[in-house]
């Protein structure tokens, strides 16, 4: 298996973990979503909390260029660190949330 195949697998495993977690409050459920044309991951939140309607996105990642973007993060670990302790190494991760001059400042890839 080729390094993106192996990071496809990971991402897929790390998020269905935290798809298969129960939301604490309302009638919630986490959703995880592959686009394996375009190398797009995200988790979503659904559902209803008393009458207020919940639906966003908890987690989105990509692909790009050899390495994972992390677009959008909200995870309370933080997603990243999921994804070291299962086998990348912290410079195929790029924290895309971060501008550009922050991301240097961060123990991962800065692009």
């Amino acid at each position: 298996m080729d390094r993106l195949d192996t990071y496809r697998q990971i991402i897929r495993d790390v998020l269905l973990k935290y798809a298969q977690v129960p939301y604490a409050h309302g009638e919630i459920h986490i959703e995880a979503v592959f686009d394996k044309e375009a190398d797009r991951y995200l988790l979503m939140i659904l559902g209803r909390e008393n009458d207020r309607r919940i639906h966003g996105c908890l987690v989105h990642i990509d692909l790009i260029n050899d390495k994972i973007w992390i677009q959008r993060d909200g995870t309370e670990s933080g997603i990243a660190y999921e994804l070291v302790a299962a086998g990348v190494p912290k410079e195929h991760i790029v924290l895309g949330f971060r501008s550009p001059a922050m991301r240097q400042h961060t123990e991962f890839a800065a692009a």
